[in-house]
Protein backbone atom coordinates (compact mmCIF):
# COMPACT_ATOMS: atom_id res chain seq x y z
CA UNK A 1 0.00 0.00 0.00
CA UNK A 2 0.93 3.77 -0.93
CA UNK A 3 1.82 6.14 1.67
CA UNK A 4 0.35 9.65 0.50
CA UNK A 5 2.77 12.24 1.50
CA UNK A 6 2.00 14.29 4.85
CA UNK A 7 1.43 18.05 3.08
CA UNK A 8 -1.25 16.04 0.56
CA UNK A 9 -3.03 14.08 4.19
CA UNK A 10 -2.92 17.71 5.41
CA UNK A 11 -4.45 18.96 2.22
CA UNK A 12 -7.18 16.94 1.93
CA UNK A 13 -7.48 17.22 5.83
CA UNK A 14 -8.11 21.35 5.14
CA UNK A 15 -10.14 20.62 2.29
CA UNK A 16 -12.81 18.69 3.56
CA UNK A 17 -13.20 21.15 6.42
CA UNK A 18 -13.63 24.13 4.27
CA UNK A 19 -16.22 21.87 2.23
CA UNK A 20 -17.86 21.26 5.58
CA UNK A 21 -17.96 24.84 6.68
CA UNK A 22 -19.34 25.84 2.61
CA UNK A 23 -22.13 23.25 3.20
CA UNK A 24 -22.46 25.18 6.93
CA UNK A 25 -22.29 28.42 5.82
CA UNK A 26 -24.96 28.07 2.64
CA UNK A 27 -27.20 25.49 4.52
CA UNK A 28 -29.10 27.59 6.23
CA UNK A 29 -30.37 28.87 2.40
CA UNK A 30 -32.15 25.49 2.42
CA UNK A 31 -33.91 25.67 5.11
CA UNK A 32 -37.55 26.65 5.21
CA UNK A 33 -37.61 28.82 7.93
CA UNK A 34 -34.69 30.71 7.09
CA UNK A 35 -34.26 33.02 4.26
CA UNK A 36 -32.39 36.46 3.75
CA UNK A 37 -34.98 39.75 3.08
CA UNK A 38 -34.00 42.40 1.34
CA UNK A 39 -34.75 45.66 4.13
CA UNK A 40 -36.10 47.54 1.74
CA UNK A 41 -39.33 45.01 1.78
CA UNK A 42 -39.68 45.98 5.45
CA UNK A 43 -39.28 49.46 4.82
CA UNK A 44 -35.79 50.27 6.14
CA UNK A 45 -34.19 53.35 4.78
CA UNK A 46 -30.63 54.68 5.55
CA UNK A 47 -30.10 53.97 9.27
CA UNK A 48 -29.79 57.14 11.18
CA UNK A 49 -27.89 57.92 14.60
CA UNK A 50 -30.61 60.43 17.03
CA UNK A 51 -29.75 61.78 20.28
CA UNK A 52 -32.17 62.30 23.00
CA UNK A 53 -32.13 64.06 26.04
CA UNK A 54 -34.31 62.94 28.89
CA UNK A 55 -34.55 62.95 32.28
CA UNK A 56 -35.90 59.81 34.56
CA UNK A 57 -38.51 60.42 37.29
CA UNK A 58 -37.88 57.81 39.62
CA UNK A 59 -40.93 58.48 42.71
CA UNK A 60 -41.03 56.14 45.29
CA UNK A 61 -42.96 58.13 47.77
CA UNK A 62 -45.96 59.88 48.07
CA UNK A 63 -49.86 58.99 47.39
CA UNK A 64 -49.18 58.34 43.66
CA UNK A 65 -45.41 56.49 43.21
CA UNK A 66 -44.05 55.83 39.94
CA UNK A 67 -42.24 52.69 41.14
CA UNK A 68 -43.65 50.56 43.55
CA UNK A 69 -41.47 47.18 45.43
CA UNK A 70 -42.65 43.93 44.12
CA UNK A 71 -40.48 41.74 45.32
CA UNK A 72 -38.89 42.58 48.58
CA UNK A 73 -35.17 41.64 49.29
CA UNK A 74 -34.77 37.84 50.78
CA UNK A 75 -33.79 37.66 54.65
CA UNK A 76 -30.47 35.90 53.94
CA UNK A 77 -28.27 37.81 52.61
CA UNK A 78 -25.73 39.72 53.68
CA UNK A 79 -26.61 42.54 52.00
CA UNK A 80 -30.12 43.90 52.48
CA UNK A 81 -31.21 45.28 49.81
CA UNK A 82 -29.75 42.53 47.01
CA UNK A 83 -32.81 41.10 45.28
CA UNK A 84 -35.18 43.67 45.60
CA UNK A 85 -37.14 44.82 42.37
CA UNK A 86 -39.37 47.67 41.65
CA UNK A 87 -41.82 47.87 38.77
CA UNK A 88 -41.57 51.37 36.91
CA UNK A 89 -44.02 53.61 35.30
CA UNK A 90 -41.42 56.67 35.46
CA UNK A 91 -42.31 59.76 33.80
CA UNK A 92 -40.15 61.14 31.09
CA UNK A 93 -39.36 64.95 30.66
CA UNK A 94 -37.58 67.20 28.46
CA UNK A 95 -35.88 69.09 31.95
CA UNK A 96 -35.42 67.99 35.32
CA UNK A 97 -38.22 69.18 36.98
CA UNK A 98 -41.21 67.37 37.58
CA UNK A 99 -43.26 70.22 36.05
CA UNK A 100 -41.09 70.61 32.52
CA UNK A 101 -42.97 68.86 29.61
CA UNK A 102 -43.53 65.06 29.88
CA UNK A 103 -42.25 63.47 26.52
CA UNK A 104 -42.78 58.94 27.73
CA UNK A 105 -42.79 56.83 30.26
CA UNK A 106 -39.53 54.54 31.54
CA UNK A 107 -41.84 51.55 31.95
CA UNK A 108 -40.27 48.08 33.14
CA UNK A 109 -38.44 47.06 36.31
CA UNK A 110 -34.77 47.19 38.39
CA UNK A 111 -33.48 44.84 40.40
CA UNK A 112 -30.81 44.90 42.78
CA UNK A 113 -28.45 42.52 41.28
CA UNK A 114 -25.07 43.15 42.85
CA UNK A 115 -24.15 41.70 46.46
CA UNK A 116 -20.70 43.65 46.38
CA UNK A 117 -22.17 46.84 45.33
CA UNK A 118 -25.63 49.46 44.25
CA UNK A 119 -25.89 47.62 40.97
CA UNK A 120 -29.11 47.53 39.56
CA UNK A 121 -30.24 45.38 37.01
CA UNK A 122 -32.57 47.71 34.09
CA UNK A 123 -34.94 46.20 31.93
CA UNK A 124 -37.36 49.39 30.29
CA UNK A 125 -38.80 50.55 27.37
CA UNK A 126 -38.45 54.39 26.96
CA UNK A 127 -42.00 54.79 25.62
CA UNK A 128 -42.38 58.08 23.70
CA UNK A 129 -46.18 59.66 23.83
CA UNK A 130 -45.01 62.99 22.00
CA UNK A 131 -44.56 64.05 17.97
CA UNK A 132 -43.66 61.55 15.68
CA UNK A 133 -42.15 59.46 17.81
CA UNK A 134 -45.60 58.60 19.78
CA UNK A 135 -45.93 55.12 20.08
CA UNK A 136 -42.58 54.34 19.36
CA UNK A 137 -40.13 52.97 22.42
CA UNK A 138 -36.62 52.44 22.88
CA UNK A 139 -35.58 49.36 24.90
CA UNK A 140 -32.72 49.27 27.50
CA UNK A 141 -31.62 46.15 29.13
CA UNK A 142 -28.42 46.51 31.52
CA UNK A 143 -26.48 47.33 34.94
CA UNK A 144 -26.72 50.63 36.25
CA UNK A 145 -24.06 50.89 38.60
CA UNK A 146 -25.72 53.84 40.54
CA UNK A 147 -22.70 55.04 42.78
CA UNK A 148 -21.04 56.33 39.50
CA UNK A 149 -21.22 59.74 38.02
CA UNK A 150 -21.57 58.43 34.49
CA UNK A 151 -23.39 54.86 33.65
CA UNK A 152 -23.70 53.17 30.10
CA UNK A 153 -26.37 50.67 29.26
CA UNK A 154 -26.86 48.96 26.07
CA UNK A 155 -30.01 49.94 23.87
CA UNK A 156 -31.07 46.54 22.89
CA UNK A 157 -34.36 47.27 20.27
CA UNK A 158 -37.40 49.01 19.95
CA UNK A 159 -40.49 49.25 18.21
CA UNK A 160 -42.17 51.93 15.70
CA UNK A 161 -39.64 54.50 14.24
CA UNK A 162 -36.99 52.17 16.69
CA UNK A 163 -37.38 49.26 15.02
CA UNK A 164 -34.10 47.19 15.03
CA UNK A 165 -32.46 50.35 17.37
CA UNK A 166 -28.70 49.53 18.66
CA UNK A 167 -27.28 52.00 20.77
CA UNK A 168 -26.38 53.07 24.47
CA UNK A 169 -27.61 55.32 27.29
CA UNK A 170 -25.54 57.67 29.59
CA UNK A 171 -26.88 57.95 33.10
CA UNK A 172 -26.07 60.97 35.54
CA UNK A 173 -27.89 61.07 38.54
CA UNK A 174 -29.43 64.65 38.88
CA UNK A 175 -31.14 64.60 42.51
CA UNK A 176 -31.27 62.02 44.95
CA UNK A 177 -33.86 62.41 48.14
CA UNK A 178 -31.90 60.07 50.80
CA UNK A 179 -35.17 60.61 52.66
CA UNK A 180 -37.85 59.37 50.12
CA UNK A 181 -35.48 57.82 47.99
CA UNK A 182 -36.73 59.68 45.08
CA UNK A 183 -34.70 60.46 41.74
CA UNK A 184 -34.17 62.49 38.94
CA UNK A 185 -31.65 60.86 36.58
CA UNK A 186 -30.77 62.60 33.31
CA UNK A 187 -30.60 60.18 30.29
CA UNK A 188 -28.61 60.78 26.79
CA UNK A 189 -29.58 58.20 24.42
CA UNK A 190 -27.19 57.46 21.48
CA UNK A 191 -29.51 54.96 18.81
CA UNK A 192 -29.16 53.98 15.33
CA UNK A 193 -32.24 53.04 13.90
CA UNK A 194 -34.25 52.94 10.61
Amino acid sequence: MARVPLFASKFIVLLLLSSFATVLVSGDQDHEFVRRLDRKLLGLKKEKLSYFKLYWHDILAGPNPSAIQVVPPPSNTSRTDFGLVRMIDNPLTLGPEMSSKMVGRAQGFYAQASQQDTGLLMAMNFAFIEGKYNGSYITVLGKNSVLLTVREMPVIGGSGLFRFARGYVQARTQKLDITTGDATVEYNVYVFHY
